[in-house]
């Protein structure tokens, strides 16, 4: 089902009804890219986000960050670290008015990547 943005729809099926892929949710609005803070809440992450701001005083730049708590379809499978498109929607809650729509990057821990030495132990 095509929900109006240029995203690969994912592969697993959910039963969500807040799913924009697999259920009635529209979306529109603004889309933002960010990274998964936390997936500690039920169907639910932060997303957050750096931008620069420029402060005329000093003629610099300072890093500021925000934080996006979106919905979360179970078709996505988000995990902490990943790098994530959100679109915004209906409010869903309180502080929700956003749901994840694509997976741009997964994020790859250390033990991913470094393989483990196995270590044989010498009989007698």
């Amino acid at each position: 089902m095509a929900i109006g943005l240029n995203v690969p729809e994912p592969e697993e099926t959910c039963s969500d009804a807040n799913c924009p892929f697999h259920g009635t949710l529209s979306v529109r609005g603004q889309t933002v890219e960010g990274r998964v803070a936390s997936t500690d809440m039920d169907k639910t992450v932060v997303v957050e986000r750096e931008y620069d701001v420029f402060v005329p005083k000093y003629d610099r730049y300072m890093k500021r960050r925000s934080r996006i708590p979106a919905h979360a379809p179970a078709c996505l499978e988000l995990s902490e670290g990943d790098t994530v498109r959100i679109a915004e929607t209906r409010p869903l809650s309180k502080t929700k008015s956003h749901v994840a729509v694509e997976v741009v990057e997964r994020f790859e821990t250390a033990s991913d990547t470094i393989s483990t030495p196995t270590v044989e132990s010498e009989g007698e």
